[in-house]
């Protein structure tokens, strides 16, 4: 079982997008950031279930689709995976600099 690691960055783009949507509602900011947490702990399990991130082309380095964000992580090993960034999807990933 692999354990899930939140980096700081990681974190960081989730309070961005929690104070982005609570503008409007902080309810569903709430509930928004809840999915994102909930669709991670699949990797527990299945670390390889996501994607491999086109613009990388690493096996390593995978991404969940979550409605319009993308959840990336690098398996660092089988015991643990780190969560790197949560995108919003109409964004380059390029544009990332934690991607550069």
């Amino acid at each position: 079982m692999a354990e899930i690691r939140w980096t700081d960055s990681a974190l960081s783009d989730i309070d961005g997008i929690a104070e982005f949507i609570a503008e409007d509602s902080e309810k569903y900011a709430g509930i928004q950031v809840e999915r994102f947490f909930e669709e991670t702990e699949v990797l527990e399990e299945f670390p390889y279930s996501g994607r491999i991130v086109p613009e990388l082309n690493d096996k390593n380095i995978r991404e969940i689709v979550l409605g319009n964000y993308r959840i990336i992580y690098r398996i660092f090993s089988e015991q643990a995976v780190d969560i790197l960034s949560v995108h919003h999807s109409s964004r380059l990933i390029i544009n990332n600099k934690r991607f550069r």
